[in-house]
């Protein structure tokens, strides 16, 4: 399996293989992840500026900030694992 290249808005892209979450970021649980990864160096804030509407985990404990819809991350995935089929 190759790498697949998912746009999470802004002409950013992500490793579709290596996420394990996708997730709002309203709940507390969420903001102290955001919290503890930026004290750790491994927040990436894809969201320029604007509000954040999606916190996605990677396999490498990164966690990437986007201004993205959860859902529409989650049907830009599923889109793509149909048309590799």
């Amino acid at each position: 399996m190759g790498i697949r290249l998912m746009n999470i808005g802004f002409g950013n892209l992500i490793s579709a293989n290596r996420i394990i979450a996708i997730v709002s970021p309203e709940s507390a649980p969420i903001k102290r992840l955001i919290q503890e990864s930026r004290e750790k160096g491994l927040l990436i804030d894809a969201t320029y500026g604007r509000k954040t509407r999606a916190v996605i985990i990677t396999d490498s404990d990164h966690i990437v900030l986007t201004a993205v819809q959860p859902e529409t991350i989650g049907n830009r995935i599923n889109s793509k694992e149909e048309n590799i089929k």
